[in-house]
């Protein structure tokens, strides 16, 4: 069984920065992809940032030079340091892995709301 945990998210202020964090636990064989996405309510969730296992990254346009994505391997655990919030950056922040156990398959975090007022 493969889990997620993210942390980091909260309340903060136009301007200011938060960190998330994502952990992968379990049964992991090898993580290919991850990556974070965001939901705002009554949108659809989108991609913000994803780094591959040979560490190159992507990005929303929305977040770039903004947002940092980054990884520790040996931990299994990816950030997203974000800079310079904007209340349009407000959403339901998820963590997401394309990792191979027995086969290879997309797994999610549970979310963490990021709150970003003017």
């Amino acid at each position: 069984q493969v889990q997620l945990v993210e942390s980091g998210g909260g309340l903060v202020q136009a301007g200011g920065s938060l960190r998330l964090s994502c952990a992968a636990s379990g049964s992991i064989g090898s993580i290919n992809v991850m990556g974070w996405y965001r939901q705002a309510p009554g949108k659809q969730r989108e991609l913000v940032a994803i780094i591959v296992s040979g560490g190159s990254t992507s990005y929303a346009d929305s977040v770039k030079g903004r947002f940092t994505i980054s990884r520790d391997s040996t931990k299994n655990t990816v950030f997203l340091q974000m800079n310079s919030l904007k209340p349009e950056d407000t959403a339901v922040y998820y963590c997401n892995a394309l990792i191979a156990t027995i086969s290879t398959r997309s797994y999610w975090g549970q979310g963490t709301q990021v709150t970003v007022s003017s």
